[in-house]
């Protein structure tokens, strides 16, 4: 029999609204079970039928994503990560993931439990993180709120991450006013696992012991995965129990303590305790098993006292896990937790009947159908309507030609090389620990993407070891632009910085970040993308790993700009293979490999300087971009250049000035295209040729002797000679730009001062 005081509850449809639930849903509910739900199963189909559990309003596209590969092991969905093959008898295991709402109510924790959160994915199939990106976007950084966001975020990122032991490698920043209410906190976690030592986050054996493992539950993170299912308001600060708090040096303990029951056989099944808590754990691993479950809640571990069983359920307390233990095997797990100091409890077993029974003091709280609460079983799936945004129109209309080329081109550059945006985000990362563990190869070896030895594999005598490049990659003002096409230059950003660094890419994760999606402009926004990135995914044989929807980025002004991050990983067999950013020697030979394009859309100089909101993406062929891919991909294998650093934000100027940051070197070059003042079918612009963002570029550096063999390889193929490395004079056209060390200061520093008289708020 049920507990009669949840039960005697008066449960309406107005409740159901209170929590989230639409009234068709409430009465699917109904159906599915027979009767009205009690509060407790409501609660849980609040949490487990939200927009961050679900997916119901996502699930129908994400379909639609290359989901194949010969290297991929594991299909996207059905663990909690991607698992792909890299040799050697090794798998790469990444996932990135988004903790927004949380974030902007409580930055420090929000940012922290996303990092511990990203991190559980990874070890809860047996693969040891080695490496953390991420990716965060904040609105203008002026304001006081942003800064005060910015550090908190910063700080809970490299708390967690440094006091757990994992090194974050990479990542990206950007500002923008749209994210002032709505910043994004996207991370990324890589860990490595031997083929054959995973574990499935999958409940099976009729009478298997279920045990809960970790931190004590408490109230903290109630509902979260309902929160991130709602838009931030001036309100939203009254829903600060639903930020969880984090303990790294819990989590570092519950990690080893894992890691090394795992290998012994005696586990199941395994599955950390994120969104929606208990409720999600047992759920989703007893309809994977199609199984069920007998829980006992009033066995769960609490650090709060007489907490409600709904409580018990939803709680979102960090540093947990639910295991299934193969029957008879309980005392040889206890005693491995016990030596890790990590609590340890029996709260159930599992049944043949495919119900999830909660009980507590024996008195039955809920009961329900697995399958009914998880995505693919009874999870409502609806097909949104979408509609091409107003704005569109300003972006066709826009005219290059109305904008007025620069006379002083070099005062433009000096500004650009400040923007926030483009400037080093050294505050940032120098707070983060990216060399614990020693296999982060970037610190004083720069490259496009972040490249990560793998001291896993055993390494063959007189060989280099096998690496990991990674890379996190979206920019949103271009997906903003045109989702279709934006959305495809993220993808082929990813690639083209593995690519740079001297790997082959692998596969794709994806953090899909829109705003509300019952409105149908950002739905739009939303289809579109998904259908960009998986034409560029198919190009690029990256298919889709897994990732996280978050919807509802929005604030009374609007919604953020729609942020389709991707994170990639490629590999590279030797480290002897991998390619950097730095210009290497004076004398070597600078080269533009790809075409100078006339060409202002949608960059720095047009959105920052010129001050114009709307205007297409900038120039991108997909074709010509793999094409690119290619070229430098066999110029390395070949050993014909010295550096290689792809044309991103900022163009081409900024592209030369980072090659020449990280060994004080400078450069003469010469623009290589007809430069005009202005006007069409006069060659290029000025401010597009230095400043433009067209897609499809990288510029290389090749040693005196190599000349020859560079140019007759790269004969059939668009490029230009632009000049040569100095010692570190900067010269553009004949006229002298100063010196290295002028834009290095200019660049280093352009952030930090923004915080140095920042006090948190």
């Amino acid at each position: 029999m049920f507990a009669h005081t949840i039960f005697d509850m008066e449960i309406t449809v107005e409740v159901a609204k209170k929590l989230g639930l639409q009234p068709e849903e409430f009465s699917q509910i109904i159906k599915i079970l027979g009767r009205p739900p009690n509060f407790t199963e409501l609660s849980a189909y609040s949490v487990m039928w939200s927009e961050h559990c679900s997916y119901k309003n996502s699930i129908k596209w994400l379909k639609t994503l290359p989901r194949e590969g010969s290297k991929l092991l594991i299909k996207a969905g059905e663990e909690n990560a991607g698992l792909m093959d890299i040799g050697d008898g090794y798998g790469v295991v990444f996932k990135i993931e988004s903790h927004n709402h949380p974030s902007a109510i409580e930055p420090f924790q929000g940012a922290a439990t996303g990092v511990g959160g990203i991190h559980r994915d990874i070890f809860t199939m047996g693969a040891r993180p080695i490496a953390a990106l991420n990716s965060l976007r904040f609105g203008n950084l002026k304001d006081n709120k942003t800064q005060h966001l910015v550090s908190g975020i910063v700080h809970g990122i490299g708390h967690y991450g440094n006091c757990f032991g994992v090194p974050t490698v990479g990542g990206e920043t950007y500002f923008e006013d749209c994210y002032h209410t709505n910043p994004l906190v996207n991370a990324m976690s890589v860990g490595i696992v031997k083929l054959g030592e995973t574990v499935s986050a999958t409940a099976i054996g009729i009478g298997n012991p279920v045990f809960i493992v970790g931190s004590a539950t408490g109230k903290d993170g109630m509902g979260g995965a309902a929160f991130a299912s709602a838009d931030i308001t001036e309100n939203s600060m009254e829903d600060l129990p639903a930020v969880q708090v984090g303990d790294p040096f819990q989590e570092k303990k519950l990690l080893e303590a894992c890691l090394e029951i795992i290998p012994t056989g005696a586990v199941a099944g395994m599955q950390d305790m994120g969104a929606a808590g208990i409720i999600c754990s047992t759920a989703e691993t007893s309809a994977k098993g199609e199984v069920g479950m007998r829980i006992d809640l009033d066995k769960v571990p609490t650090r709060q006292k007489n907490m409600k069983s709904w409580e018990l359920l939803l709680s979102e307390s960090q540093e947990r896990m639910l295991l299934i233990i193969n029957k008879g095997r309980e005392e040889e797990v206890i005693k491995i937790f016990e030596k890790w100091d990590i609590p340890c409890s029996q709260i159930g077993e599992v049944t043949n009947d495919n119900m999830l029974s909660f009980f507590m003091n024996d008195e039955l709280q809920a009961e329900l159908p697995a399958e009914s609460l998880v995505l693919g079983g009874g999870a409502p799936v609806y097909e949104r309507e979408f509609s091409e945004p107003k704005y569109f129109e300003q972006v066709k209309a826009f005219d290059i030609n109305k904008i007025p080329v620069p006379e002083n081109i070099k005062s433009i550059a000096e500004q650009i090389i400040t923007l926030p945006n483009i400037a080093s985000k050294r505050w940032i990362y120098n707070q983060y620990d990216s060399m614990v563990g020693t296999g982060n190869t970037n610190t004083n070896n720069p490259s496009d993407a972040s490249v990560i030895l793998v001291r896993e594999i055993p390494q063959k005598p007189g060989q280099a070891g096998k690496a990991l490049a990674i890379t996190t990659d979206c920019n949103s003002r271009y997906v903003f632009a045109d989702p279709y096409v934006g959305c495809m230059i993220a993808v082929s950003e990813a690639a083209r910085n593995i690519i740079c660094s001297g790997g082959q890419p692998l596969g794709v994760t994806n953090c899909l970040n829109f705003g509300n999606p019952y409105d149908p402009e950002v739905y739009y926004q939303f289809v579109n993308a998904i259908k960009g990135m998986s034409e560029a995914c198919k190009k690029f044989d990256t298919p889709i790993t897994g990732g996280n929807v978050s919807f509802y980025n929005q604030s009374p002004s609007g919604p953020v700009y729609p942020t389709p991050t991707i994170g990639m990983v490629g590999v590279l067999d030797s480290m002897d293979d991998k390619m950097t950013l730095d210009f290497k020697t004076p004398g070597d030979v600078i080269y533009l490999i790809g075409k100078s394009k006339n060409d202002i859309n949608s960059s720095e100089y047009l959105h920052k300087i010129c001050g114009v909101e709307f205007s297409p993406a900038p120039y991108f062929d997909l074709d010509e971009e793999f094409d690119l891919h290619t070229a430098i991909s066999d110029l390395i294998k070949n050993k014909l250049i010295e550096s290689a650093h792809d044309v991103s934000e900022g163009g081409l100027f900024v592209t030369l000035a980072e090659s020449g940051f990280n060994r004080d070197l400078g450069f003469n070059v010469v623009a290589g295209s007809p430069l005009s003042t202005g006007g069409e079918g006069q060659g290029v612009r000025a401010d597009a040729y230095w400043f433009g963002e067209a897609q499809g570029r990288a510029v290389v550096s090749v040693s005196g002797n190599k000349i020859n063999a560079f140019e007759k390889f790269i004969d059939q193929r668009s490029f230009e000679k632009l000049g040569q490395v100095t010692k570190g004079n900067v010269d553009i056209d004949g006229e002298s730009w100063n010196n290295i060390f002028y834009w290095k200061e200019k660049y280093d520093t352009a952030i930090e001062k923004y915080f140095k008289n920042y006090l948190p708020e």
